[in-house]
């Protein structure tokens, strides 16, 4: 995939698309929270993250939310991002994983970044999933 044409979109239009797709993702609730909590130090991270992450990377149409999900999921059990992992599991759901599927990704995973990454994963995952209905 190149890049589009003519001049692409503004700042403010990738920040607006990002705050969609990160809304749709992780829910108003969460990200309400994380905008409340936004402080001097952290809001040029936040405005980053919107625009880059979900504005530009999970806007983009080489994949569905459910592969998205599916890759951070395994890059997150692999780098040891447990602080992350349980937001994620939870955005897994809403873009239309199942327990089930999620399981076999965390199963995966054991496979290649390690069984005790896996294990890691299975307890945060066993806690989240234990909250939702």
């Amino acid at each position: 995939m190149t890049r589009p044409a003519g001049e692409g979109l503004s700042d403010q239009e990738r920040y607006d698309q990002g705050m969609t797709v990160r809304r749709e993702v992780l829910s108003d609730a969460h990200v309400d929270r994380s905008i409340a909590n936004t402080t001097e130090v952290t809001g040029d991270f936040q405005d980053f993250i919107t625009r880059v992450a979900w504005g530009d990377v999970w806007s983009r149409p080489g994949l569905d939310r459910r592969s998205r999900s599916v890759a951070v999921l395994s890059s997150l059990i692999a780098l040891g991002h447990h602080e992350e992992l349980a937001m994620h599991l939870r955005a897994a759901r809403r873009n239309g994983l199942t327990v089930d599927e999620i399981t076999e990704v965390i199963l995966q995973s054991a496979i290649y970044a390690g069984v005790p990454a896996a294990n890691t994963a299975f307890r945060i995952a066993s806690e989240v999933f234990a909250d939702q209905p």
